[in-house]
């Protein structure tokens, strides 16, 4: 098992909360508190999934990249929220854009590996 810190996925979510801190930084004062704390907020829990999924096995690591999937989704949405009310850069929503998609895809893709795991006997 390696550090979750050189997991590939591990290291589009720093990206990611990067751009968020960005964001929250380029937000009209009356959005930064409530949106940008959003994003960050769930910026920073998938972060701590990719950890706890690394360091677990089975249907647990299982549960937790739902988790992990969950706040990857609600990322999208705040994300878009704030593109389309213009809060946020287009480079920047096109930077988030891609790193969610890879987190996406790549939480996809260990979750396929977690549920298909025939049990230790």
């Amino acid at each position: 098992m390696a550090i979750h810190t050189q997991l590939p996925i591990h290291k589009k979510g720093i990206e990611l909360l990067s751009l968020a801190f960005k964001a929250q930084v380029q937000m009209p004062r009356g959005v930064k508190r409530s949106l940008g704390d959003k994003i960050s907020h769930h910026c920073i829990e998938m972060l701590d999934l990719m950890a706890m999924a690394n360091a677990t096995k089975g249907s647990e690591r299982a549960a937790y990249i739902q988790e992990l999937m969950k706040h990857q989704r609600a990322s999208q949405v705040l994300f878009r929220v704030a593109h389309d009310s213009r809060y946020v850069s287009h480079d920047l929503w096109g930077k988030s854009v891609q790193i969610l998609e890879d987190i996406g895809r790549q939480g996809g893709g260990w979750l396929k590996s977690a549920t298909n795991r025939a049990p230790a006997a």
